[in-house]
């Protein structure tokens, strides 16, 4: 007798994770939902635009019209110590981290699953649009991480930190669907989530400000918003020499090429005052509140040591503009890990260092003390502690966190 396999779907109440376990349901799984408290706190998020509440009744009520068991899980205590707390100190530090690619490794792929594997379920699914592969390496399976079918929805970015063994337990049941696809199949099995707007903002907390989200620990103090010009000498060692093979670059030029910046104040004038450094990102252009600059102010550094905040003119200003990154060895995952490069070896890749953006031509140089990625085209507005991913076609074969 074939016995079903068992699967934990994370209900969340929107639409996608819906039609996940009603697809999951008619291929013959056995279903359970499950619904992730992750947040008490309703004084930060934004009256009523996605209140937990709503959500839970929402992802309850699915449950009950496919006739599955359906539980709630409170995972706040988790969810504040490996999320919002590493938030907290990301942003202290002038660092912008990525809660979503957080949540995924920590939360979904890991504390959740192991509740469903206490309930004897042999996999996870989530409504990610991404799918899964399953490849041979050497005499074993490998799992592939690929892209999602709807090029506007792809949301490989955000598994980008998922590991072989996370992975061989998850199934992506809409991966193949496009998201009008979706709505359709919610419709036509009258599922209350069939019009329901896709949730914003931080990974199942629903609609935050982050000011004031951050304003809880990181208290307002004034400081100085410094324009730099974009004719520093600085700028011209960031660039990739013209004529030279990437390859051949030596660790000092690398360095000058994907190691931040470090801007003086003596290097600019004062135009305005900021209410905490923390509360910027570098790429930043709302929010700065300055006037009659003529082209508009971008973020090109925050230092919260000094609490300043360095800006250029315009979006081709050369502080806002990067040709390399560069990730330190303890930072640099590999969800294909037969793919990974040791020191001395070097990859071309796309790669992308944020959510939709276009994948860009880089390559990946392997040293002792970490990844260097150069990009065939320079980026705009890398920040410290966001991800960088890089792909091989539809695959996603790695990311690391930026230095």
């Amino acid at each position: 007798m074939n016995v079903k396999k068992r699967v934990v779907v994370g209900l969340s109440g929107g639409v996608d994770s819906s039609v996940a376990a009603y697809l999951l349901q008619e291929q013959g799984y056995e279903v359970i939902g499950m619904f992730m408290k992750n947040w008490h706190d309703e004084s930060v998020t934004i009256s009523n635009e996605c209140p937990w509440m709503e959500d839970s009744t929402d992802a309850m009520l699915v449950a009950e019209k496919l006739g599955i068991p359906f539980q709630a899980i409170d995972l706040s205590e988790e969810y504040r110590e490996r999320i919002v707390d590493y938030m907290f100190a990301e942003y202290k530090a002038g660092r912008t981290p990525n809660p979503d690619i957080l949540c995924n490794r920590e939360i979904k792929f890991d504390i959740f699953l192991n509740a469903a594997q206490k309930l004897k379920a042999d996999y996870v699914a989530t409504g990610h649009y991404c799918q899964k592969g399953e490849i041979e390496v050497d005499g074993k399976p490998v799992y592939q991480l690929l892209a999602g079918a709807d090029n506007n929805k792809d949301q490989s970015y955000f598994l980008c930190q998922l590991n072989q063994t996370q992975l061989a337990k998850a199934l992506f049941p809409i991966g193949h669907l496009q998201k009008s696809e979706v709505r359709k199949i919610a419709k036509e099995q009258d599922l209350i989530t069939a019009d329901k707007k896709d949730s914003q903002g931080l990974c199942f907390i629903g609609k935050v400000r982050l000011p004031d989200f951050l304003q809880q620990q990181l208290k307002p103090k004034k400081g100085d918003i410094i324009i730099i010009p974009e004719d520093l000498p600085i700028y011209q060692q960031q660039q990739i020499p013209a004529g030279v093979d990437i390859e051949d670059l030596s660790l000092e030029t690398l360095n000058h090429i994907c190691i931040p910046i470090n801007h003086d104040a003596q290097q600019g004038k004062k135009v305005a005052e900021h209410n905490g450094a923390h509360y910027f990102t570098v790429g930043q252009r709302k929010g700065l509140n300055v006037g009659g600059t003529g082209k508009p102010l971008f973020v090109i550094e925050t230092n919260t040591q000094q609490n300043v905040i360095f800006t250029g003119l315009g979006e081709d200003h050369p502080g806002l503009l990067r040709s390399g990154l560069f990730v330190p060895t303890e930072d640099v995952h590999w969800i294909r890990d037969d793919l990974r490069l040791t020191p001395g070896q070097s990859k071309r890749y796309l790669a992308r260092i944020r959510y939709r953006q276009p994948l860009s031509g880089a390559t990946l140089i392997m040293k002792e003390n970490g990844l260097y990625v150069l990009f065939d085209q320079p980026q705009k507005g890398v920040a410290a502690g966001q991800f960088v991913a890089w792909y091989e076609g539809e695959e996603s074969i790695g990311s690391g966190v930026i230095a």
